[in-house]
């Protein structure tokens, strides 16, 4: 599977286009108010990504662990210091209804931690190479 990610950032909107392998979709995304620029940073891009892809994985390993899932709500933090600095304290959580036992849920965090793609890409420190075109 191949993901990618354009933006483009002409007045008055910010436009994401998202690909899975063939499947394409777009977002909008407010422009800062000067009209140069996404008003909404990387980093929250980055944080949003943590989430979306904890609570996405939630829901794909609940159907292998046998464990009923209600709403799930994930929030993902991260520290920026300064201009070229790397993010830290980099913590996530997730909170969701479930009638599982609480020992069953507990599993399910976990197990899910250990195999959320977007999560494990940043712990690897994969590199990021620029093409110059």
């Amino acid at each position: 599977m191949e993901i990618s990610a354009m933006v483009s950032i002409p007045a008055p909107a910010t436009s994401a286009k998202l690909r899975t392998d063939s499947v394409t979709q777009e977002l909008t995304l407010p422009t800062i108010s000067t009209g140069h620029g996404s008003s909404v940073s990387g980093g929250e891009i980055l944080m949003l990504a943590l989430a979306t892809c904890y609570c996405n994985d939630l829901y794909r390993e609940t159907g292998q662990l046998g464990i009923p899932l209600g709403g799930v709500e994930a929030a993902a933090t991260a520290r920026f210091e300064g201009a070229g600095l790397a993010a830290s304290g980099i913590r996530y959580r997730a909170l969701f209804s479930s009638p599982a036992e609480k020992s069953r849920i507990t599993e399910l965090l976990r197990h899910t931690d250990v195999v959320a793609e977007v999560h494990n890409t940043l712990r690897t420190g994969v590199p990021v190479d620029l093409i110059v075109v």
